[in-house]
């Protein structure tokens, strides 16, 4: 399938950050919507940044608090760019929180999420409570550290990064590519699906050979996926692969890591196989973020949110919706733009049930860009509805596809998307 640019274009969508402090509620937090009807956002990335500005434009009498830890976001799309040695810093990834509020009056708090009342419908932070009416999680990820012997999770990132989350963790991997000598080993780990972005770590493998290819001869890189094959775009990343790094990727399929020695720098398969690095990028096992964990939003796999398929609700406390790489959305995988359109549509069907409107059903697309080498990426898109039988989401019948083959073009389209999505997000 080849993607219809006009209407790819089409789907996109088209003063300070305020403190929130000293007002009436246990810690100087917020205990009631100065407009009597308040939601209350946490997480400001991908999904939270879009549910936050949509509940505003469709309704300004309903008041929204965006909760967020940092004074700023940086993308994980495009971070593997970085890595690679393609963008001088991460600038290019940030956005701030400013405008959200000039804009469209969304309130932004930075703060901790320490804990969730969804009785009392009452959000606990380090800077005080925040009560809601509705209340939108977009938590992103944590990880299952816990599955990995060896694994400390404030130490080991220290030595042998995850780079899953961007920031620091991203300079971290980059600085220790840069470091290591001409001739080294990396080794990179991918856990079992599913997890944050099912092309990352291919785009990854790719990024970080073209850094060893230009900057470190005779080196190589040992993929470690605990998958039997590549998860997504798999003939595109093997082409790929053998057009440019032939010799260079290293890549072994059903080897899963679950030991791991930081001083060392080893990993071991499955208890019987050791494997040594210069650097090693080991990806854990994920599961929603843990604030979602903490208030019990997880369903039986203890890992993700089962949620309404139409509205994102939760299906264990209601009044709370669960969005982006967080919830259970079927056949819509874990990725940016996934997120943005579940937040749409989430913040649409608050709006109207805020409203006493009747729901919209759900229609989502997502876009997911990997690249190859510094001028060529490739796609792959689909669009999704509820299937009511089924009470889930699924993918429209031939409406996924995949680029045809390795494109400059669409590391073009690329650069645009990410331009236009973090517009969004941050205007």
């Amino acid at each position: 399938m080849t993607l219809d640019r006009r209407n790819f274009i089409k789907l996109l969508g088209g003063a300070s950050s305020l403190a929130l402090a000293a007002c009436a509620g246990t810690g100087g937090g917020l205990s009631g919507p100065t407009g009597g009807r308040r939601v209350v956002v946490v997480g400001g990335g991908y999904g939270g940044t879009i549910a936050a500005k949509y509940i505003r434009m469709m309704d300004s009498s309903i008041e929204v608090v965006l909760i967020e830890r940092n004074d700023h976001f940086v993308s994980c799309p495009f971070s593997n760019l970085y890595i690679g040695g393609l963008m001088k810093d991460l600038s290019p990834l940030t956005i701030k929180y400013d405008k959200l509020t000039t804009n469209h009056g969304v309130k932004v708090l930075q703060a901790e999420v320490t804990g969730i009342d969804a009785a009392k419908k009452i959000v606990m932070t380090s800077s005080g409570e925040v009560t809601y009416d509705r209340l939108v999680l977009s938590p992103g990820i944590d990880f299952r550290t816990e599955e990995i012997k060896g694994y400390d999770a404030k130490s080991t990132p220290e030595t042998i990064p995850h780079a899953w989350k961007a920031g620091p963790q991203t300079v971290l991997l980059r600085k220790q590519l840069e470091a290591m000598p001409a001739g080294g080993t990396v080794v990179l780990s991918i856990p079992l699906a599913p997890f944050r972005c099912p092309p990352g770590p291919y785009e990854r493998t790719s990024m970080i050979a073209m850094f060893l290819k230009q900057h470190k001869p005779k080196s190589k890189i040992i993929v470690l996926d605990a998958n039997p094959d590549i998860v997504s775009k798999a003939g595109l990343f093997k082409k790929g692969w053998k057009k440019h790094y032939e010799g260079i990727i290293d890549y072994r399929p059903a080897k899963k890591v679950t030991e791991v020695n930081a001083g060392k720098k080893m990993v071991t398969i499955e208890g019987i196989e050791d494997v040594k690095g210069d650097v090693i990028n080991l990806i854990p096992p994920q599961r929603a973020g843990h604030i979602a964990v903490a208030a019990g939003l997880v369903g039986a796999d203890k890992n993700w949110c089962p949620v309404n398929p139409t509205t994102f609700e939760s299906t264990i406390h209601k009044g709370i919706h669960v969005i982006g790489d967080a919830c259970v959305a079927g056949a819509m995988p874990k990725s940016g733009y996934s997120a943005n359109s579940e937040a749409k549509a989430c913040a649409t069907n608050i709006v109207n049930t805020m409203n006493g409107k009747e729901l919209v059903d759900f229609s989502g697309i997502n876009t997911c860009y990997s690249f190859l080498s510094a001028k060529e990426a490739v796609e792959v898109t689909g669009v999704y509805k509820v299937d009511k039988a089924k009470n889930a989401i699924i993918a429209v019948p031939g409406s996924v596809g995949v680029s045809p083959d390795l494109s400059e073009i669409e590391a073009i389209y690329a650069e645009s998307w990410l331009k236009n999505i973090l517009t969004e997000m941050s205007t």
